[in-house]
């Protein structure tokens, strides 16, 4: 039998079951093999998800921040044939979340592997943004201290002019502030900033403005997972 590797997303704001498709329910109901982010939050959302499943009839393998993940056991579990679930902390695993260098080792195992349909920040906030959507580039954290951070910034708001493409990137949530802080010291006045945070929930909030408006009025945020977008005009 040819084992299976399904990328399963799980949402990105609490209590947003509403987002995921049927087929995340369909599969997550009969996998009984995971390799997780988080096995406390993996084990919530799976009974959120299914309030009878038995919980202690699935093994979980948590992935190590330091580490990465046990590769030595997921090729025991693909060579049995096993049909395996890879779930991160919120959104899709493998986009800026844990996951790839798994899904590299099953195509070298010639597993199948199975996107699952489901909510991802970064897309959403694209949508929602009003900016680019033909031209645009993902940048994960930008660095933490300045002048790399500063420097940064200027770098991607120049590549932005250059190719009018939109810049993504995110922070850790106590540092939300922070970074616009850094946004409106150094970006233009003209370029165009979005910020989405909490995307999906009921206290969601996104917004796009020129950074000039931004300075006006900026906004305190709060310590919740956010999406960061610029367009320089």
């Amino acid at each position: 039998m040819k084992a299976k590797l399904y990328l399963v997303p799980i949402p990105i704001a609490d209590d947003a079951l509403h987002t995921l498709s049927e087929e995340i329910k369909t599969v997550t109901l009969g996998l009984r093999h995971y390799f997780v982010e988080n096995v406390r939050t993996a084990r919530r959302f799976l009974k959120s998800l299914h309030p009878v499943i038995v919980i202690d009839e699935i093994t979980f393998s948590e992935i190590d921040k330091h580490i990465g993940p046990d590769m030595q056991l997921l090729k025991d579990w693909l060579s049995k044939g096993y049909e395996i679930g890879i779930m991160s902390e919120a959104g899709c695993p493998g986009i800026a979340d844990p996951g790839s260098v798994l899904v590299q080792k099953a195509h070298e195992m010639n597993a199948e592997i199975i996107p699952l349909t489901g909510p991802n920040s970064i897309i959403l906030a694209l949508m929602a943004s009003g900016l680019n959507g033909q031209s645009f580039a993902f940048n994960g954290y930008l660095p933490l201290k300045d002048p790399s951070r500063s420097q940064k910034l200027k770098e991607l708001e120049q590549l932005s002019a250059k190719e009018k493409q939109t810049q993504i990137f995110i922070e850790t949530p106590y540092r939300n502030n922070a970074l616009l802080d850094e946004l409106l010291k150094h970006c233009r006045d003209s370029t165009v900033l979005c910020i989405a945070q909490n995307i999906t929930g009921k206290d969601a909030y996104i917004k796009t403005l020129p950074v000039s408006m931004w300075r006006k009025n900026k906004p305190a945020l709060v310590k919740a997972p956010a999406v960061f977008l610029l367009l320089a005009q």
